[in-house]
């Protein structure tokens, strides 16, 4: 498949979860929820678990829900980012934030339902119950205090400092790359992959994430607001610790472009079908937004 056909079936998964919530006098919460979640975006995570579970020789079709559950993960932290408690953003993609349409409560409340729903999706989907459980260990992982969670609070406690690369590399490890490291192992679970391909999808996750997160600190510096679709240089105006202020732009560029080969090096001995991953890598590394 291709990113766009990717994109279109998960985009259409996505918009049947809490649709029935019409009748229900929580309705708001569910439209707070379905407001983020259909927001955009490119379903990096999602693509990256149906691909996976394809190239390790996995239903696809019975993948989805897991994609769709990585994505519901991914769109709480991004409610939770925007808080204004945390990064107090006013857009998100070009749109209003959550809390800025609903209210701080209820965007609290819709991303702490939104991580509740990704794991009962897993649990609740056709695979069978050991694919399932490792899904779902693979996403406890990378979420809690190891993972995102835990990589958002040193972030926090960071500002104000000086950080080393290595301290800067610890954060983002847990804060950008745990979560797209497990869309790659859960692909492969969801498959009942083999072990050789679980260490392969976690060398190719850990180094994109780190890919990522490098071009991420360089878009603050270098993309538009329009292109970005929220307000440019809000790292440096805040004094945040990044990779773009740390070691400057070519630093930057040579440190993606080296992730990106490592990346798709770590694909070869593992799986034979390659290519969409080692194009997915490099648009990674290319983007603007």
């Amino acid at each position: 498949m291709t990113t766009q056909e990717y994109k279109e079936m998960v985009d259409s998964a996505l918009a049947e979860y809490f649709a029935s919530a019409e009748e229900l006098p929580q309705k708001g919460l569910a439209d707070a929820m379905r407001y983020s979640l259909l927001a955009g975006g490119k379903r990096i995570r999602p693509m990256l678990v149906l691909e996976f579970c394809r190239i390790a020789g996995g239903d696809v079709e019975a993948s989805l829900p897991v994609a769709c559950a990585i994505e519901m993960l991914h769109t709480y932290s991004l409610i939770h980012d925007d808080l204004p408690c945390m990064d107090n953003d006013d857009l998100r993609r070009g749109q209003p934030t959550n809390h800025k349409l609903f209210g701080e409560c209820t965007a609290t409340l819709a991303g702490d339902a939104l991580q509740a729903e990704a794991f009962g999706t897993i649990l609740r989907s056709s695979l069978p119950a050991e694919r399932r459980a490792a899904c779902a260990e693979h996403l406890a992982n990378a979420v809690g205090l190891d993972g995102m969670c835990g990589g958002q609070f040193l972030d926090m406690i960071g500002e104000g400092k000086q950080l080393t690369e290595a301290e800067l590399n610890e954060i983002n490890s847990r804060k950008t790359g745990a979560l797209l490291t497990a869309a790659c192992l859960m692909g492969v679970a969801a498959a009942g992959g083999s072990r050789e391909q679980e260490e392969a999808a976690a060398k190719y996750g850990a180094s994109i994430g780190a890919a990522f997160q490098i071009r991420d600190d360089m878009l603050d510096v270098l993309s538009t607001e329009q292109e970005l679709g929220k307000p440019i240089g809000s790292d440096s105006q805040e004094h945040k610790n990044t990779y773009m202020a740390l070691l400057g732009k070519e630093r930057c560029e040579s440190m993606v472009e080296k992730l990106t080969e490592q990346a798709k090096t770590a694909l070869c001995r593992a799986f034979e079908d390659t290519d969409f991953l080692y194009a997915l890598a490099d648009s990674m590394a290319q983007r603007r937004n």
